[in-house]
């Protein structure tokens, strides 16, 4: 199965989708750090990203026409500035709003199938509008803007359209499915909700619904407060043991009568439990695992419990934000996160390596989709073209021992 990675950032989504069996027939960034980080991991050989066609540039510079026909899969996350709860909240005034340009490369290459990924702030009442203008035009890629027209008319004049059904006749449409996710319900150690605007091309018989979530705090509760298996599994001795939280109390005496079937929700301690200190000796001998001095707590910037997923991982628009990115200590100090514990909260390989000053890299990292999040979303996908495939197999053989 074949794909195309637009932002592809540092990539994170983009190794996902290798992961889930898509070859990359172009990998498309514009950040030279970014990219650079592909290319130092290409140097090294790094397996995932190897063969990656990297494009460093403009998603509206590249000359779509060279890539192959029969592109399976589209995917990305446009630049969430726009939509980002800590950002301006410009949505279509902001000169960083990718998603046109992705419609065009929909309507260019014309997939069979997109994954395109944003934050969550993308849900808020302020960007209703707008929100469902993004998914009509993925809905309907072959009825573009017109000149003159605003944003506001071609919503309204999509809406109108699809009502009538005129836009179903004829033309590339899509199914289009959009989903917020927390990925920690996915086995990520981070508490990082996204939004997932997932397309299947019309035409085809594609079935796909986005997959069931594994993991869940009321799991990751039953075994810290009821079995203890959490404790054992860490080795913390029982005296060194928090007490039960009074406010979860109730919820505690319910789930030791009934225990979730799902499997715990991981934690930054189990995300780190093998790291040495970086402030040890034997930290230096790990890549992108310094010590970074000047965590600070204030008003709304806490830090990550140890025993809970991560807070979401931010970029930053000016510095890295401390408050997100620095974990609680057991004795209630706080440091900043190094690259290689961001990375591994953000479910990147540790053989993976970021290119930059400790600043740049943690931007990469904040900015990135967690790479086995992007895998489970893509594994969904290719497992709904495969049986497609199967079908339309099983069909024609149907057909053609009916004409015998």
């Amino acid at each position: 199965m074949r794909a195309v990675e637009l932002f592809a950032g540092a990539g994170g989504l983009a190794m996902g989708i290798s992961l889930a069996g898509f070859k990359s027939e172009a990998v498309v960034e514009w950040d030279k750090w970014a990219c650079d980080t592909v290319r130092e991991n290409q140097r090294r050989g790094y397996p995932l990203v190897s063969s990656w066609p990297l494009h460093e540039g403009d998603v509206r510079d590249v000359d779509w026409s060279s890539i192959p026909e029969g592109i399976d899969l589209l995917a990305g996350g446009p630049p969430c500035q726009p939509f980002s709860m800590g950002g301006k909240h410009q949505a279509h005034d902001d000169k960083r709003d990718m998603f046109p340009a992705t419609v065009h490369v929909v309507r260019t290459l014309r997939p069979k199938t997109f994954i395109i990924e944003n934050v969550k702030g993308l849900t808020r009442s302020a960007f209703a509008n707008y929100f469902e203008y993004i998914k009509l035009q993925l809905e309907f890629p072959e009825a573009p803007r017109r000149a003159h027209e605003s944003w506001f008319d071609h919503l309204m004049r999509l809406q109108t359209e699809k009502t009538s059904g005129r836009l179903h006749q004829s033309g590339l449409t899509y199914n289009v499915t959009s989903t917020l996710v927390n990925a920690a319900d996915y086995g990520i150690p981070q508490k990082r909700e996204r939004v997932f605007i997932v397309g299947t091309r019309s035409d085809l018989d594609i079935d796909w619904h986005f997959p069931d979530s594994t993991h869940s705090e009321a799991a990751l509760l039953h075994s810290q407060w009821v079995t203890g298996e959490y404790w054992d599994r860490h080795k913390i001795a029982k005296r060194d043991r928090p007490q039960i939280p009074p406010r979860l109390e109730k919820r505690i005496q319910a789930l030791a009568a009934k225990a979730p079937t799902t499997l715990p929700w991981r934690t930054v301690r189990d995300a780190l439990a093998d790291l040495p200190s970086p402030t040890s000796a034997k930290a230096s001998s790990i890549r992108d695992h310094k010590f970074q001095d000047g965590a600070k707590v204030y008003p709304g910037h806490t830090g990550s419990p140890l025993d809970l997923p991560a807070k979401t991982i931010k970029a930053g628009g000016h510095g890295v934000p401390g408050g997100e990115n620095m974990m609680v200590l057991p004795d209630g100090s706080v440091r900043y996160f190094t690259i290689r514990e961001t990375a591994r909260l953000q479910t990147f390989p540790d053989g993976y390596v970021f290119h930059g000053a400790w600043g740049e890299c943690m931007r990469q990292l904040g900015n990135a989709v967690p790479m086995e999040l992007g895998r489970v979303v893509a594994s969904s996908v290719a497992q709904a073209l495969i049986e497609s495939e199967l079908r339309l197999l099983q069909n024609t053989s149907k057909k053609n021992k009916a004409a015998a």
